[in-house]
């Protein structure tokens, strides 16, 4: 599922170097595989948590991009929703096995939300992806905790690491679960890579 909305004139320029929003190395590295010409700044705000998680990717998307000087900046925002709650970036180990444990076996839905300022206007899009975790013993949630790579990711878990031995099956966008919806931002701003260099 994918959604975009957005304020402002038809941007199809390619004046301005596009400004990332965010400290991720797996959104820089989505970016630089679509051959985006940008800079990095990440954003230094207090992001929203919990509440509808389609909202929730959006807004703080937003809030990123308008927290960055520049006249293209690009915010994202990525969250793991299951049974109606939003499983945010885990606070400590013990929070992140309760993510998986939790997810174990089950389908969770991913959302990511992107918004892109330039000049005064703005737009935004959602897309979302469903994952199934594989069932995990005890061994398998310890094994991953022991990597480390839960720290600073949305539901505990990345996909695109030694996470995507925990994941049975994705319906939808693969970069959406990464942190970066390709297909939504193509939708949004096709101009940022179908006329990139």
């Amino acid at each position: 599922m994918a959604a975009v909305s957005g304020s402002g004139r038809d941007a199809r320029s390619s004046e301005g170097i596009l400004v990332l929003a965010s400290a991720s190395p797996q959104r820089r590295a989505i970016l630089e595989q679509l051959g985006v010409d940008f800079t990095v700044r990440a954003a230094d705000v207090e992001e929203r948590r919990g509440g509808d998680p389609e909202r929730l990717v959006v807004d703080n998307a937003l809030l990123k991009a308008r927290a960055v000087p520049g006249s293209r900046v690009l915010g994202a925002d990525t969250a793991v929703a299951v049974d109606g709650d939003v499983l945010g970036k885990p606070a400590a180990e013990a929070e992140a096995r309760a993510f998986l444990e939790r997810l174990s076996g089950r389908e969770h839905v991913v959302w990511s939300g992107i918004a892109l300022t330039e000049e005064g206007t703005q737009q935004t899009a959602v897309a979302s992806a469903r994952v199934r975790f594989r069932d995990l013993d005890r061994r398998d949630v310890d094994w991953y905790l022991s990597t480390g790579e839960w720290r600073d990711r949305a539901g505990g878990y990345a996909i695109q690491g030694r996470g995507g031995a925990l994941v049975e099956a994705i319906q939808g966008d693969y970069n959406c679960v990464v942190g970066l919806p390709v297909a939504a931002l193509v939708r949004l701003a096709p101009y940022l890579i179908v006329h990139s260099p």
